[in-house]
């Protein structure tokens, strides 16, 4: 059970390191990239560990990545309205 959460926390220091250099885009390809490393380490810390802490690491990552989150968000509520 420790390796998954090792992991996650091994993928949120990633994240801050790669949010510290600066970026021409808005860190948003590094954004992707955090995104396409972090969703297979969610499905495996939720397998492994039990869906509470799969969605307290869903929570973290969610954190860190709020921007994507929100424009997520705001999507799918323009896309609901119409």
């Amino acid at each position: 059970m420790t390796a998954p959460l090792v992991a996650i926390a091994l993928w949120v220091v990633l994240a801050f390191v790669i949010a510290a250099f600066p970026s021409s885009d808005n860190h948003w390809r590094r954004a992707y990239v955090l995104i396409a490393i972090g969703l297979p380490l969610l499905v495996w810390v939720t397998w492994q560990a039990g869906p509470w802490v799969g969605a307290l690491a869903l929570v973290v990552g969610g954190s860190v990545l709020r921007w994507p989150v929100i424009y997520l968000w705001r999507w799918m509520r323009r896309a609901w309205v119409r």
